[in-house]
């Protein structure tokens, strides 16, 4: 796991210098810096996990013909070395995934990056061809930020990039509606203005000699439900997953430096150290989590049921709810772009607990994406219904009587589950799941911006998503998680937060043979009567204890509304009066404003 930076135009070693040390927490093993041909110049920060001795970048072939600097892992790189040793290639280093990438770009060109199962962001120099080739995962892992200006600049964080004096400064508008849309920006979208992120499943291609740029996508999830993979007998189909996904796990224990697991006490993160622990000795496997002192938002307990019956060395550290408040000022001063998603907090502070003892850490994500793990799947269904039999009139009813509910600011309370979902049943299907999850509504953003908002251009990527998946609700759901929510807000976070404790955190449900298996999968074997990650809850049962089978799903959350409410948290905005009447309701308990405030809140520190 590393840092990359790159500049194309008048050599500036210092400015690439200075770049490259922007992202020494992503890398704090080591530092490598080339000028090349055609004013190519690539720089890398590295974080050692595999070849310690000879994995070092930016990397060439023997015959210098081709350069590369790479942030991620290739998890399937031993049996590529092998293939293209067959094919005649000759290797000089013992076991880098990096070289593998590059005798594999001379072999297959672009077709190299369907063969790859990992996850990366990458710059590769072919000097011969006279061309750059920027590349980022399917799932979007990794990050990559580029500005064409009168030079190409890249960098794996946008303060990186920022250092370039052709960066442009200005806040894009169209990023901060969004933003305050979803909660987070979406790719090709960045928070500055010019300034774009490759989005995951992409490719950029830049002709030195010409300077003709493009970028296309190399990868799409699609579902294509399998009639014959349904027919199976059950019990092979639970075999069959469960030996992907054993698999899956099984490459990314593969390091020459210590590898844990975080535990949670959820079925995604204690199946993965269930499977970790056929593959690794007990005095090998470390599992990790925390604990806070509000039992609402604690799952230690049900972390350590997991660890016990799996004999994991575990270990909890211990948070209370002001320390997690406390953490805050240092995230944000460390965030590239808005985040406003809560959970950031103790994610920092579980890989900061982690990094202690491992440099690399297995985690649950992907699995709620692929398998209809959240919450709004379940509405789904209900909401057909409603929307069919319900009319505007009695709509508008009975959300005036829901809106007298007391306010509760427990995890997911009652008044606010009920709430949210009645706002997104006031838009057709395709805005249901931006609008139950979006911090700001369209008319809100218009009045805090002072500005029209088009929903239709608000909402386009979640429209899009939703209208390019085949099948199903659920299987639409699923895409418009995939295509936004996963790469722009999980993956995002999870990167941020392990990087700036230099961790490397490994997502063994998104190994791409995991996913392949369950876009064939037909959605009711996802979620059936109300019962999420189906599937997966029956192929673990003889693997977990009983009652971590039947728990609901939990997310990692903090309580930013009780904080709001107490007074914990100042009010955002900066004296705005539209947020301090924002934040003066929600103290007085008239309407929860939890997530808006805590969008601006978050946004306060970019201006």
């Amino acid at each position: 796991m590393c840092g990359i930076a790159g500049i194309v135009g008048a050599p500036q070693p210092t400015l690439l210098r200075a770049m490259c040390d922007r992202l020494a927490h992503r890398g704090p093993d080591g530092e490598g810096l080339l000028a090349g041909a055609d004013g190519v110049q690539l720089g890398h920060r590295r974080l050692a996990i595999l070849d310690l001795a000879g994995g070092q970048q930016p990397m060439l072939l023997a015959d210098e013909s081709l350069a590369i600097v790479f942030n991620g892992e290739i998890y399937n790189f031993a049996e590529l070395r092998r293939e293209l040793t067959q094919a005649g290639a000759v290797f000089r280093t013992d076991h880098s995934d990096t070289e593998v990438l590059l005798h594999g770009w001379r072999a297959w060109g672009l077709g190299l990056f369907d063969r790859l199962n990992g996850m990366f962001a990458l710059a590769l120099h072919d000097r011969s061809a006279r061309r750059l080739i920027l590349a980022r995962d399917r799932f979007g892992k990794k990050p990559l930020y580029w500005h064409a200006g009168e030079s190409l600049v890249f960098a794996s964080e946008l303060s990186a990039l920022r250092l370039h004096p052709q960066a442009p400064t200005a806040v894009d508008r169209q990023a901060l509606r969004k933003y305050y849309g979803y909660g987070y920006v979406p790719a090709p979208l960045s928070w500055i203005e010019g300034v774009r992120k490759l989005p995951a499943g992409h490719w950029l291609q830049f002709d030195l000699q010409t300077g003709e740029l493009a970028v296309q996508r190399w990868w799409r999830y699609r579902a294509q439900p399998d009639p014959a993979l349904a027919a199976q007998p059950l019990a092979d189909l639970e075999r069959e997953f469960l030996w992907y996904l054993d698999r899956a796990v099984a490459r990314r224990l593969v390091a020459d430096v210590p590898v844990g697991a975080f535990l949670s006490g959820g079925i995604d993160s204690s199946t993965i150290a269930a499977l970790a622990m056929r593959h690794c000795r007990q005095d090998r496997l470390r599992s990790y989590s925390i604990a806070f002192s509000d039992d609402a938002f604690d799952e230690s307990p049900h972390a350590r049921l997991v660890a016990q019956h799996l004999g994991c060395q575990h270990q909890v550290e211990d948070f209370s709810v002001a320390a997690l408040r406390d953490c805050l000022p240092e995230m944000l001063a460390r965030l590239d772009e808005p985040l406003a998603d809560a959970s950031l907090l103790p994610t920092f502070l579980l890989c900061r607990h982690a990094r202690r003892e491992v440099t690399v850490a297995l985690g649950g994500d992907g699995a709620d994406e692929l398998l209809a793990g959240y919450d709004p799947f379940r509405a789904l269904a209900p909401a057909r219904l409603y929307q069919r039999f319900v009319g505007r009139p009695l709509h508008r009813a009975i959300s005036a009587l829901v809106s007298r509910l007391p306010v509760g600011h427990g995890y997911m309370s009652l008044d606010f589950r009920l709430k949210r979902t009645l706002r997104g049943l006031e838009h057709p299907p395709r805005l249901w799941l931006p609008a139950w999850m979006s911090p700001l509504t369209p008319r809100e953003i218009g009045q805090v911006l002072d500005e029209p908002v088009d929903i239709e251009a608000l909402y386009s990527e979640a429209i899009e998503a939703w209208e390019q998946a085949a099948g199903d609700d659920v299987e639409r759901a699923t895409g418009f998680y995939i295509e936004t929510y996963l790469q722009d807000d999980i993956l995002t976070k999870v990167d941020r937060a392990s990087m700036l404790n230099s961790l490397e955190v490994r997502a063994p449900f998104l190994d791409i043979e995991v996913v392949d298996f369950l876009r064939r999968l037909p959605s009711t074997f996802k979620l059936r009567d109300g019962v999420s990650k189906w599937l997966l809850r029956r192929a673990v049962r003889e693997l977990l204890p009983a009652p971590i089978l039947k728990r609901r799903k939990q997310g990692f959350a903090v309580p930013v509304g009780r904080w709001f409410h107490d007074g914990t948290l100042e009010a955002p905005g900066k004296g705005h009066p539209w947020w301090r009447s924002q934040a003066i309701e929600h103290r007085r308990g008239h309407h929860d404003h939890r997530l808006s405030l805590w969008a601006q809140r978050v946004a306060d520190a970019f201006d």
